[in-house]
């Protein structure tokens, strides 16, 4: 543990860490992706696959063990029990933070298979990580809004078609679908814009997971729902980097994907109003847990 250090020195070493890791990685991620794309022989391309997750769970391993070097993070998590590689889920959690996305790679290293993000398309340029995720076919997402649909009419359902050929490549082998359903990360700014119900997240997004259920539905099991919480307060990205995250609260609950969940969400408007009155739900517990958990912490503090 190298913990002990200034926090600037910290920030500095672990950084270049995680750079060093991801290019080690993405450079024979990117090769084995190319001959992948350009040798189609079905054996081939599920052997590469592997190959690519196997690649990618080593650069989740060395990140994991950058951040036990360098900072000490109280990690309490429940709910692990009972997951396993062999099966397709999909995960669905709160946002709040870059963080939560390196916790939830810790947390479910090797207790479900390599988690796969949906991302927005954007997120394609980013220096390194945008050509690792391509490589890794972590699927990209171009939503229209309803205003540019009315204009574009001709462009209607084409999102809905994007999600069906990035989820072609999950088909063949378990994966674990990762999707932050608020579409954006937390904020208090953001959360009076919405007028947000709820007291510690964004309104929920129903059309990216229902066009995900959509598109996998035959082969997607279980809902793993991750409720992530910060007692010391949401951290920034410099935070991490500088170790000074020190608890998270981690409950993770499962629960099976019934067939009502499956359905037309563009087309039938009877189960499009069914599966944004479960999803309310389903974040509304979530709201309830994290005031739970938020209590349960000043509880201990006292």
């Amino acid at each position: 543990m190298l913990n002990f250090l200034p926090a600037p020195l910290i920030a500095i070493l672990s950084f270049c860490f995680y750079t060093l890791n991801t290019v080690f990685w993405v450079i024979p991620i990117v090769v084995f992706s190319l001959l992948k794309a350009i040798i189609p022989l079905s054996f081939f391309q599920k052997v590469l696959s592997y190959l690519l997750d196997l690649m990618a769970s080593n650069w989740v391993a060395i990140n994991t063990l950058n951040q036990k070097l360098f900072t000490k993070m109280n990690l309490q998590i429940t709910g692990l029990e009972g997951l396993n590689k062999r099966d397709w889920y999909l995960v669905l959690a709160n946002h709040q933070s870059w963080v939560d996305i390196l916790v939830l790679q810790r947390i479910l290293h090797g207790e479900i298979p390599f988690l796969k993000f949906f991302l927005k398309k954007e997120l394609i340029y980013v220096p390194i990580l945008g050509l690792a995720w391509w490589a890794l076919d972590f699927p990209f997402m171009k939503r229209y809004s309803q205003a540019f649909l009315k204009k574009n009419p001709h462009l209607r359902g084409k999102d809905l078609e994007t999600t069906r050929k990035a989820c072609e490549k999950f088909k063949h082998k378990p994966v674990s679908v990762m999707s932050f359903i608020e579409g954006t990360r937390f904020t208090q700014v953001k959360h009076g814009k919405q007028n947000s119900p709820y007291n510690h997240l964004l309104k929920p997004k129903a059309g990216g997971v229902a066009f995900v259920l959509d598109a996998m539905g035959e082969y997607l099991t279980t809902i793993v729902d991750v409720t992530i919480y910060y007692p010391d307060g949401i951290p920034s990205f410099g935070d991490f980097l500088c170790g000074r995250v020190k608890n998270v609260h981690i409950e993770i609950h499962t629960q099976k994907i019934s067939h009502e969940l499956n359905g037309d969400y563009a087309n039938d408007r009877a189960h499009k109003i069914a599966f944004q009155k479960w999803l309310m739900q389903f974040w509304h517990d979530k709201d309830v847990r994290l005031d739970k958990m938020q209590q349960t912490a000043k509880s201990i503090e006292r």
